[in-house]
């Protein structure tokens, strides 16, 4: 059987990490700044982690 292929799209995305989530970055950051707080770009800028229902889905796009 042939190797996967890891989904390009999901590598730029995601990151695993040891607890077995995915990490990602939040939306809305990327134009449209100057109408939008200090306070709520501040908050975009942690990362989050994608939800569970998310999980299986995710982790079929990074197979490695």
């Amino acid at each position: 059987m042939p190797k996967m292929k890891t989904k390009s799209a999901a590598k730029k995305r995601f990151k695993k990490v040891g607890s077995g989530l995915f990490k990602r970055a939040k939306a809305y950051r990327r134009h449209l700044l100057t109408k939008k707080s200090i306070k709520r770009k501040r908050h975009l800028r942690s990362g989050s982690y994608i939800s569970k229902a998310d999980n299986a889905v995710v982790k079929r796009l990074l197979p490695y």
